[in-house]
Formats: C-alpha cells, sequence, structure tokens
C-alpha cells in the first residue's frame, strides 16, 4: 500500500494514508525508503537527504495513525475536515491499511453478538459511502483464506473473514 501511495505522491496527488495496524511512524519510514530507494534500516542515518527529497515531490503526504478497531468513518470524516480547514488539504486518493480492522460507525461489535460478515460488510459500506461523499477512490487491503493463499488464482470466494467486503467493493484485486 506503501508504494501506491509513493507513486500517487510521485505523480503529484495529495495522499491521505489512515493506518490501523502499524505506527504512524513506522509507516512514514517505510515511505521514506519509497521516496529515497534506501533501506528503512539506514533511514535514521540520512535525515537531510530525506528532507530534500521529500520537499522536491509534486504532491503532498498526510499519515495518521489509529489503535486497531478504534476507528471508523465518523473519526475518518473528521480529520478529513480537519486537514481541509487547518491545512488546506484535500486528498486526491485515500489508503486505509487496513479495512477488516476498523470500527463501524453503525455497528458495536461488543459481546460477540455480531458476525464478521456483518461486520465487515458495515464497514465496507461505510467507507463506500465515505469515498462517494467526499469524491475521492478509496484504497484498502485485506487477506485472504489458508485455500486462497496457496491458490495460484485467487477468487473472491477466498476473502477472509467476511463475503460481504466483494459483495460490496466495487473494484478487487489480488497480487
Amino acid at each position: 500500500m506503501v508504494a501506491l501511495g509513493g507513486f500517487a505522491v510521485k505523480l503529484g496527488y495529495n495522499v491521505l494514508h489512515y493506518t490501523l495496524e502499524l505506527g504512524e511512524d513506522y509507516v512514514g519510514r517505510r515511505y521514506d525508503a519509497f521516496f529515497t530507494g534506501k533501506p528503512v534500516d539506514t533511514l535514521f542515518k540520512s535525515k537531510d537527504k530525506i528532507e530534500e527529497v521529500v520537499k522536491e515531490l509534486p504532491g503532498q503526504l498526510i499519515i495518521k495513525e489509529y489503535p486497531t478497531a478504534s476507528a471508523h468513518t465518523g473519526h475518518f470524516r473528521a480529520l478529513l475536515n480537519e486537514i481541509e480547514l487547518k491545512k488546506d488539504f484535500k486528498p486526491d486518493v485515500i489508503y486505509i491499511d487496513y479495512l477488516n480492522i476498523c470500527a463501524s460507525s453503525r455497528i458495536k461489535g461488543l459481546g460477540g453478538s455480531v458476525n464478521t460478515y456483518h461486520m465487515v460488510k458495515a464497514i465496507a459500506e461505510e467507507v463506500r459511502g465515505l469515498a462517494a461523499e467526499y469524491n475521492v477512490p478509496i484504497w484498502s487491503a485485506t487477506q485472504v483464506t489458508r485455500g486462497g493463499f496457496n491458490s495460484s488464482d485467487v477468487e473472491l470466494t477466498d476473502t477472509s473473514e467476511s463475503f460481504g467486503l466483494p459483495a460490496t467493493a466495487d473494484l478487487m484485486l489480488a497480487m
């Protein structure tokens, strides 16, 4: 996902990257590694070079971290409004790493009364609605089942946790 976001920034697009899995600093270092072509573990030695490279990029990047399962589209919407107001930043593309570990703004998953099909489908529908509301493409990732992991031809039924995700997504790619 960092490679997709990095290419978008290099092409002059404004990228908003929500992370719910990895720390904001670590995701930032991954972007820095992408932009400089250097391994992540060597970046701290060349801070000046990173800043020079980042200054020359035609697009902008904002990374926002939320704890796993704590953020939903209400939180995403609030940040979108805040960065537009305070930084005059409108994303051309949004990345959410990753959709299955977001929270739903409609369904509360407490007590185990909600199954993953309904929870992930609700999250996917909410994110799809956010994309339409802001007229911006939103990319996310999901995992495949064990059967899909070993398959050379991944199918929609190989989506882990919920078939509600491929039932809602406009486009799905497998890599």
